[in-house]
């Protein structure tokens, strides 16, 4: 009989995290895993012992059906990073003893950059010490950084909610036929890389013409060049909509929402809080130009908003998590589990695994050869890229109107 399972989720949670908890559970069924455990709250939680039977609330394949239509993280995250080895090895010793006190043979770690770092650090030591767990990651974020795989679960779903909500926005912004148009400034989330910002282009279609510009964190913002060119749209336009990533930095390296206001707030891996873009670009807009100026954060809504999370995306993050726990229940350990695709058109994706170290860590962003126009949109070559991972729908459970969510609020009896 193997050992038992335990799974945590990390970092900012997507729509669709919960399919790929629903996988592992689903491979663990299979496999016949004696116990299911869950780190409340990530590897901070299990740290301090808060550890949950998973069974404890789902049981079913009901229940399966309805937590994959749950967003954000069913288990609780966290921002945690864990020390390095050298220097902290009781840290280490700790985790491993919890481990082998509930018998739990295979570990899994669901998150982005930094999770990833997770499973690098605890599957070295293992090796090192010769312990008996395998340690797989389950790619997930809605950034769409992680090195080695085409793309990463949670990216499509959050690029669907971008594109939908930025034809509505475009649609509501035409509606006003004033001599002067309206400025609107979406800020869209991306420290370092634009994934995100460049959804915004999937927009454009038959029935809506697009952002008229887009700007990624990849190329330095030039602020005097974006107040000239709202101002010679202006002079044709009735209506401007311009999506902005939050990590926009000027040519002297410095995030522009740093210029509207203050902000020192930083997590355990050192990143300050991005907030407050498109408020400073819409105030600049209207001193500069007279403009009437509105901005938009979509903030966390991006990354939960599970009534138009892609089915394509839901799948796939389904797939990498049973794959994940098939790997470990086979002896692999200290890899993370990627989407390869083999065609476009017609979409065909397959799965592969790659070494924890080549993946830890390393961010990817959008190639420099996709983004346009001197820096204001991005290409074709893009939108072939990522049109495939916004299809299809995932229909929500619903009662009295309203989404129906699973939680860890009432146990099954």
């Amino acid at each position: 009989m193997k050992g038992n399972l335990i799974i945590g989720q990390s970092g900012g949670p997507t729509s669709v995290i919960n399919s790929s908890l629903a996988g592992v559970i689903k491979a663990c069924w299979t496999e016949g895993i004696r116990r299911i455990y869950g780190m409340h709250y990530g590897i901070e939680g299990l740290l301090q012992e808060d550890i949950v039977d998973i069974e404890d609330y789902i049981t079913s394949a009901h229940d399966l059906s309805l937590l994959k239509r749950t967003p954000s993280s069913f288990l609780g995250t966290c921002r945690y990073k864990l020390p390095p080895i050298e220097g902290n090895e009781k840290t280490y010793e700790k985790i491993f003893d919890i481990l082998d006190k509930k018998n739990i043979e295979f570990f899994l770690y669901n998150g982005g950059n930094d999770s990833m770092d997770t499973i690098k650090q605890l599957s070295d030591y293992a090796a090192k010490y010769n312990k008996k767990q395998k340690f797989m990651g389950i790619p997930k974020t809605i950034d769409n950084d992680l090195p080695m795989t085409d793309h990463c679960p949670g990216y499509g779903s959050s690029a669907k909610y971008i594109a939908t909500s930025m034809k509505e926005i475009i649609r509501d912004n035409e509606s006003y036929g004033v001599s002067k148009p309206t400025v609107c400034i979406v800020e869209i989330m991306g420290r370092h890389a634009g994934w995100l910002t460049a959804a915004a282009a999937m927009s454009r279609d038959i029935d809506c013409s697009g952002p008229d510009l887009i700007y990624l964190p990849e190329v330095p913002f030039d602020i005097k060049d974006f107040v000239k060119r709202i101002k010679e749209l202006a002079k044709t336009k009735k209506s401007i909509v311009v999506a902005v990533s939050e990590g926009l930095k000027t040519k002297d390296d410095k995030f522009v929402c740093e210029l509207g206001s203050s902000n020192d707030h930083v997590d355990a891996f050192g990143h300050i809080q991005l907030a407050g873009t498109a408020a400073y670009l819409a105030s600049v807009i209207k001193d500069e130009t007279g403009l009437k100026s509105r901005y938009i954060e979509f903030s966390s809504l991006q990354r939960c908003a599970a009534h138009v999370s892609s089915r394509v995306d839901s799948d796939e993050a389904y797939n990498v998590g049973f794959l994940a726990a098939e790997a470990a229940f086979q002896g692999k350990t200290g890899m993370m589990i990627t989407i390869q695709v083999e065609s476009r058109e017609p979409y065909v994706e397959t799965y592969d695994m790659f070494d924890i170290h080549e993946v830890a860590n390393v961010e990817r962003k959008v190639p420099l050869n996709w983004i346009i126009n001197d820096g204001t949109y991005v290409s074709d070559e893009y939108l072939k890229y990522a049109r495939p991972f916004i299809i299809g729908s995932i229909q929500p459970y619903t009662a009295a109107g309203l989404p129906i969510h699973i939680t860890m609020n009432k146990k099954k009896k």
